[in-house]
């Protein structure tokens, strides 16, 4: 009985140190690809700020653009450390960093535009471009998300985002160029490297 018990409590562990690798490994798996013609241009979106302000996606035209859903009280919430230090190194004329706050995860982002502009500054000294709090799937999509997320308009994928923090990176041309999970962290070399423009 003893070794059946010993048995049987060994398969539960090794069970479960195997999801957790799965887990793991999906939540940094990324997709790269190369440059492909979009079936609808990035340029003809838009979407409003945190102050509620409209935003032309038409003034990143000849930018490297990193697009994240953000949450506030997530466990890559200390991701915005790191999305400033990108910004901050690498933003400007060439690369820009759009930050969506989303509330579709485990309601990890429950507070309104002036919180979340609140919470950003005062715990992050987040200077890069948020947007209003969107959602990133189902029946309410951003058309944001949809364009990220659908083959039929980015032309080269479709996506789920899974998680708070998942990154798409769209080359200067407009183009979907990678869809990144959450767990692939903003310094990442891939992204540092696009961020550059290698």
């Amino acid at each position: 009985m003893k070794f059946i018990a010993s048995y049987t409590s060994l398969s539960i562990i090794i069970v479960l140190l195997a999801t957790t690798l799965c887990a793991w490994n999906f939540m940094r798996s990324s997709n790269r690809y190369p440059p492909t013609p979009s079936m609808a241009s990035f340029y003809d979106l838009t979407a409003k700020n945190l102050e509620g302000e409209l935003v032309s996606f038409e003034a990143f035209k000849g930018k490297r653009v990193l697009i994240v859903n953000t949450a506030s009280k997530c466990g890559y919430t200390p991701q915005y450390t790191d999305l400033e230090a990108l910004h901050k190194a690498h933003g400007g004329d060439d690369f820009v960093v759009i930050g969506f706050p989303c509330n579709d995860f485990g309601r990890q982002e429950p507070g309104s535009a002036e919180e979340i502009a609140s919470f950003c500054s005062k715990n992050y000294g987040v200077s890069f471009q948020m947007m209003e709090k969107v959602h990133v799937g189902g029946g309410d999509q951003h058309p944001v998300y949809s364009w990220l997320c659908s083959a039929s308009e980015n032309g080269v994928a479709d996506h789920k985002v899974g998680w708070n923090f998942h990154k798409f990176l769209i080359d200067e041309n407009g183009q979907l160029m990678a869809s990144l999970r959450s767990g692939v962290k903003p310094l990442d070399e891939q992204i540092v490297e696009f961020a550059q423009g290698q």
